[in-house]
């Protein structure tokens, strides 16, 4: 589009230098109002020069008023760190970037965003994958080596940094590199796929941590800012923008995410970076993942970030246990409720989460819940469908008790839940099942009523 001649913006971009002739006269459509003739007006250089004389003394007196005031205003600031200054560029020989005054990360002080960038960047890694992939060609496997870029922030002192589950997801070796130019190998210490979280682990010393800010005080039209390695070319870069919304529901593959949504410029490499408040604190994890259109379509002013307060527990869980162990688990197999379901079990509700099957000895098990049943409220929060059921349950907890309404058998009543934990062995993402085989029972092996094949085919299974 941009070599469109039609597409001229403010200038040409015809290869003699040549402007588009402009249409005739009878094409313009008259003023709405009258328009007064203007007649020109001979110079006068005496004019001129007062003229000139006036404006320089004009801009003399705001910049130095201006100074004043920039003083005065800087002079109660917050205190500052004991190093006055940190450049607000990538380093390089020669380089004559101007200075920021570096502000303490307090919660209470607004900063610019330079002032973020400042405190901030030496907390920002980019981060530098490389694995391989297994193809076949029907008769052989090939091994054939992959790469992969993000981005990530400083957790702790020791090199505890926090990154997408996307970005090290079947990697074999991880680098981390800092503002400074250091690189370190770094070691994959766990994750969690349905949460797009992971933890790495550097072996530094003295590394600046973020901040952390409270993602639940963001509002629509707040600004935030995004440091990241966008394309895993453009390192230490920082992109701006507003709230675009809160708590939206995101579905990839089949795994729903509550996100925060910006306008942000957000790339393939940013994923996994931190976005900022105002404050210069921490409200969300970049995930460029999820910029892309399930249709294939590129968007523009569209990115996402995963709420810091969602995740920040399961985090520190990942940094003590390798994993999340205190993720929810209700212990059905579950669906969202529709017309059809409802024709075909005849009921006189269309919205829910319909429940096919309950693991024996679980947390719904133990709450009293039945095949058949189908949830429409988890507390105060409505349940229409897995999508909100899915983003509810990320609110809590294992061993946190909630109130369940559940509709059953044309009546509502209430059940009192305990949250279990996931199970270890479905903590790593599980394989999709084979077709089930021929066996015992009359639907095959361990399927012994349409309920379980309807449900191995079309429920979610293990949630």
């Amino acid at each position: 589009m941009y070599n469109d001649e039609h597409n001229l913006y403010h200038y040409t971009y015809r290869r003699d230098g040549s402007e588009p002739t402009p249409p005739a006269a009878d094409d313009y459509q008259p003023a709405r109002g009258p328009v007064q003739e203007m007649k020109p007006v001979k110079k006068s250089r005496i004019g001129l020069k007062v003229t000139a004389l006036a404006l320089s003394c004009a801009l003399l007196g705001g910049g130095v008023g201006g100074g004043v005031v920039w003083a005065a205003t800087n002079h109660n600031n917050s205190p500052t760190l004991n190093a006055p200054v940190l450049r607000n560029d990538a380093p390089s020989s020669g380089d004559t970037a101007s200075t920021v005054k570096l502000n303490r990360v307090d919660g209470k002080t607004l900063l610019t965003d330079a002032e973020v960038y400042a405190a901030n960047v030496d907390s920002v890694v980019a981060i530098q994958t490389t694995g391989t992939v297994t193809s076949s060609n029907g008769f052989w496997q090939t091994q054939q080596p992959t790469s992969g870029a993000g981005s990530g922030f400083v957790l702790t002192p020791d090199g505890f940094i926090a990154t997408n589950y996307h970005v090290i997801d079947g990697a074999e070796a991880v680098k981390v590199t800092f503002y400074n130019g250091d690189s370190y190998d770094a070691e994959v210490i766990g994750g969690d796929e349905d949460y797009d979280i992971a933890v790495i682990k550097v072996d530094g010393e003295n590394l600046q941590p973020v901040t952390m800010g409270d993602s639940t005080l963001l509002n629509v039209g707040d600004r935030v800012l995004a440091i990241g390695n966008p394309l895993g070319e453009l390192t230490f870069s920082q992109t701006g923008g507003m709230v675009s919304s809160v708590n939206r529901a995101i579905n990839v593959e089949g795994v729903f995410l509550n996100m925060i949504q910006t306008d942000a410029s957000i790339n393939p490499g940013n994923s996994g970076g931190p976005m900022f408040n105002q404050y210069g604190q921490v409200v969300g994890i970049v995930s460029a993942k999820y910029t892309n259109t399930s249709s294939g379509a590129s968007a523009e002013g569209l990115g996402f970030a995963i709420p810091i307060n969602d995740v920040a527990a399961m985090v520190q869980d990942i940094m003590t246990n390798g994993y999340v162990t205190n993720k929810p688990y209700l212990g059905v197999t579950a669906m969202s409720m529709s017309q059809d379901l409802a024709s075909q079990f005849r009921y006189d509700i269309t919205e829910g989460v319909f429940i096919s099957a309950v693991d024996k000895d679980g947390a719904a098990d133990r709450a009293g819940l039945q095949m058949g049943d189908v949830i429409t409220k988890v507390d105060e929060h409505d349940i229409r469908s897995m999508a909100d059921l899915t983003i509810v349950k990320k609110q809590y907890s294992a061993g946190d008790t909630v109130t369940l309404t559940v509709y059953r058998q044309g009546e509502t009543v209430e059940a009192q839940l305990t949250w279990d934990s996931v199970p270890e062995d479905q903590q790593q993402p599980q394989e999709v099942p084979q077709q089930p085989q021929s066996g015992s029972g009359q639907y095959g092996s361990g399927y012994t009523n349409p309920y379980d094949l309807f449900d191995y085919f079309f429920g979610n299974r293990g949630w």
